[in-house]
């Protein structure tokens, strides 16, 4: 499969199960191993692996070649192997200490939008000088459901409760 039609592939298989800050670079310069490295973010260990499966599925329907997944286990960082792209897809955390954009982030590849729009209310394919869309990360947001509850009001200061009287 030509590497660019895989790398289209990877990152739409990414942002079809809402993958967060997904970053393309060349390694071509840098190693004969792979061509591509992907790097995404999923915000739990059920949506990491959720990611590496849509990959491995797209890709395998696309006709490309699944070497290798690891890290499926504990869903922290899952990596795709590819054999012409490498996919890391990792918890915000994770992603944060080790960094991986400072060791191939050298080239970034800018991704334009799919080709075919899918229906007619959807906007138009971009034409050769428009600017490619940037993939943003979305921040998470806490509900009301998980906020602590509030504490039950107390008596005001100064006011005494009277015994209740029995009535015979």
């Amino acid at each position: 499969m030509d590497t660019r039609k895989l790398q289209r592939v990877i990152v739409d298989a990414l942002e079809d199960v809402k993958g967060q800050d997904i970053r393309v670079f060349n390694s071509s310069g840098l190693t004969d191993l792979f061509d591509r490295v992907v790097i995404a973010t999923g915000t739990s260990n059920r949506h990491t692996r959720s990611l590496a499966n849509a990959v491995r599925e797209k890709v395998k329907a696309a006709g490309g070649e699944v070497i290798g997944m690891e890290g499926e286990d504990s869903g922290e960082w899952v990596l795709v192997d590819l054999g012409d792209a490498l996919v890391h897809i990792m918890q915000p955390t994770i992603r944060a200490y080790y960094n991986l954009e400072e060791i191939w982030g050298d080239k970034p590849v800018v991704l334009k939008s799919a080709a075919a729009p899918k229906s007619p209310s959807r906007p138009k394919a971009m034409a050769s000088g428009e600017k490619a869309r940037q993939v943003v990360p979305r921040k998470a947001s806490r509900t009301a459901t998980t906020a602590k509850a509030k504490p039950a009001k107390k008596a005001a200061a100064g006011t005494k409760r009277l015994p209740r009287s029995r009535a015979a």
